[in-house]
């Protein structure tokens, strides 16, 4: 047993030295063709680095070519632009020349013809929009109504069907935020005021707003007392039909209300509204739109607006009261009583 023993290990140990040499001649082997390679691929490498740095190099200078090209572009684009600017300048200098040498107009009279025919233009298109004749309308301007527009004068100061009413306020309360009647003016078809009263302050005012209400504290002083005008008012405008510009607001200050189907308000009236585009036109606007007139320069009048008021709704009384004949069925002699 001793004896093979010996020989197992001799054989092992000589197994090791022969794989230990083997594996030295592979790794000297590989580590040789290693080097030729790297001795092959080198110079390969350098040359390719050198072509590529050169390649570089040699941008630049296609981009400076390529940049000196567009600056030299835009310069004679540029020029070209002066010149097609400078002779167009000239060929408009040539025709306003003609024209104002045609025309003969200085600047004032040209803009103010211009501002005239710009207006008689909106003119037209809000007639035509509330569907009125140019001839009707020129007839309303310079009375009330189409029918009972020539005055008589024993129906002067009549209380009619229609009446038109406009208050002015005052301002109470904090900083004058608050609404206090002044004056209640009532005018009838005819345009002949037949109620126009001042109102004892009830409380302490705070702002007059003169430059609008065009009421003063002495206005006040010699009125009358609040309840006795908002009686006759109430006893005056009872059964009729009731003509105004946000009456909401003139019926709120006389703490009074009115059937809705005896209210016309020029305020909501929806051909009025177009003239705004939907929003709520003020009484001026359409007294200047629709009856080419100028009211409330400064402090205003609420006879004079009453009167605007009544004119606007007999302009449009016969469109304005079919369309209401469609929705509740009223009679032709109701309109015209």
């Amino acid at each position: 047993m001793s004896h093979s023993h010996k020989v197992i290990s001799f054989i092992f140990f000589s197994f090791i030295i022969v794989v230990d040499i083997l594996l030295k001649a592979v790794y000297s082997i590989s580590q040789s063709i290693l080097n030729l390679l790297i001795n092959i691929i080198k110079p390969n490498t350098n040359v390719n680095m050198i072509e590529t740095s050169t390649k570089r190099k040699r941008i630049p200078k296609k981009q400076t070519n390529q940049s000196e090209t567009f600056l030299k572009r835009g310069i004679i684009d540029a020029n070209w632009q002066k010149l097609l600017s400078s002779s167009l300048m000239d060929k408009t200098e040539d025709t306003a020349q003609k024209e104002e040498t045609k025309n003969n107009y200085t600047g004032t009279f040209r803009r103010a013809r211009k501002k005239k025919n710009k207006d008689s233009i909106d003119n037209v298109k809000n007639l035509q929009i509330l569907h009125i004749n140019k001839v009707a309308s020129s007839e309303n301007a310079d009375s009330v109504s189409e029918k009972p527009l020539v005055k008589d004068n024993n129906k002067k100061n009549k209380v009619t069907k229609f009446l038109a009413m406009d208050c002015e306020m005052v301002g109470v309360g904090y900083e004058g935020g608050d609404h206090m009647l002044a004056r209640v003016s009532i005018v009838n078809k005819f345009g002949d005021c037949i109620y126009d009263k001042f109102v004892k302050a009830r409380e302490e005012v705070v702002d007059y707003r003169t430059n609008i209400s065009g009421i003063r504290k002495e206005d006040l002083l010699n009125g009358d007392d609040f309840e006795t005008v908002q009686k006759e008012v109430a006893e005056l405008i009872r059964g009729k039909i009731l003509v105004g510009h946000s009456l909401k607001n003139d019926l709120g200050v006389l703490f009074l209300s009115h059937p809705k189907r005896n209210i016309r308000d020029t305020s909501r009236y929806k051909p009025f509204r177009k003239i705004t585009k939907g929003s709520t036109p003020s009484l001026k606007r359409l007294a200047k739109e629709i009856l080419g007139i100028d009211i409330q320069h400064g402090e205003h009048s609420s006879v004079e607006d009453a009167k605007a008021v009544m004119q606007l709704y007999c302009t449009v009384s016969k469109n304005w009261e079919q369309m209401l004949g469609e929705k509740r069925g009223y009679s032709k002699k109701f309109v015209e009583s």
